[in-house]
């Protein structure tokens, strides 16, 4: 079983390393199923193997200039603050209902990354250098806010916050999410540590091994296309939330007032999300027009030729 956790573990390096994400979508899993550790732990254990892991990812992106040090850092910044309250939160909810909430969010996310870009926005996209500040603080509170409360690293949600909702080419997303993971995992680590015990047997052996993993992961990214590159983002995401999610169907847990709360809270953001993105299409589908189709400002005088 050790030999298993350990290949498993590996596993979830590539994956932070190629990927940006994923890492706890793979850990969470790892521990509950293999480890046999208990929900919460295995929450808690997943916010140190991740952290840990991210840094070591974010070396090589970071040599290789596929880092955006001020959208990261503040990004971060705000995810932080809402990792340490979801963390605090977590408490008070089941942890099967975390689960299955966090298994529909990773389905929803799978979603946006597959879904075609429309034509022109690529233009558009890769134009912005940073997002605005406003929504940096939005959007990192509540991607901070989901990764306290389920354990999540929060890149099946920065990733496509940064390459769909922010602009970034794919590339720079995952390079960038790193830095965001990094730092909201350790502050969703320090909100779980008041109620959850940590076996850091386990939690070193598999972050040693996911550490190389990462090494791996990120000398691969460089050399995959965008476009296959977030594909094979949506699509992994997609495997691991139906996984997750069949493995928490239970009459009891459909029945569980929290339940109903969590997923309310899960459409409300997504909804809020779908709103913010469909603003910031139509603004720079204005900018393309204005700029595109200037104003005439009279009519061009014309030459005379002379016979």
């Amino acid at each position: 079983m050790t030999a298993l956790i350990i290949a498993a573990s590996l596993l979830i390096g590539v994956s932070l390393g190629i990927l940006g994400g994923g890492g706890s979508i793979l850990t969470v899993p790892i521990l509950v199923y293999l480890a046999g550790q208990e929900t919460k732990e295995a929450i808690a254990t997943s916010l140190f193997v991740v952290g840990v892991t991210s840094i070591a990812a974010l070396i090589p992106h970071a040599r290789a200039h596929r880092v955006r040090w001020r959208t990261g850092l503040l990004f971060g910044a705000f995810s932080m603050a809402g990792a340490y309250g979801g963390g605090r939160l977590a408490e008070y909810i089941p942890g099967t209902v975390l689960l299955v909430a966090f298994a529909l969010m990773m389905l929803a996310t799978a979603a946006a990354m597959l879904r075609k870009p429309r034509p022109g926005r690529e233009r558009v996209r890769t134009a912005h250098k940073d997002l605005p500040l406003k929504h940096i603080a939005v959007e990192g509170l509540v991607v901070g806010a989901v990764t306290g409360l389920v354990g999540s690293g929060g890149g099946f949600l920065v990733v496509p916050a940064l390459a769909i909702l922010g602009g970034l080419p794919m590339g720079i997303a995952v390079g960038t999410s790193l830095l965001v993971i990094a730092m909201k995992s350790f502050a969703g680590l320090a909100g779980h540590l008041s109620g959850v015990s940590i076996d850091w047997g386990v939690a070193l052996t598999v972050t040693v091994a996911a550490v190389i993993g990462s090494l791996i992961g990120a000398r691969l990214a460089g050399r995959i296309p965008q476009d296959t590159l977030r594909k094979a983002f949506g699509w992994f995401v997609v495997v691991m939330g139906v996984f997750v999610l069949a493995q928490q169907l239970d009459t009891a847990v459909w029945t569980h007032p929290a339940t109903w709360s969590v997923l309310g809270a899960a459409a409300t953001v997504t909804v809020a999300v779908r709103l913010l993105r469909h603003a910031r299409q139509s603004r720079a589908g204005a900018g393309c027009l204005s700029r595109e189709h200037p104003r005439p400002e009279g009519r061009p005088r014309q030459r005379t030729v002379s016979k």
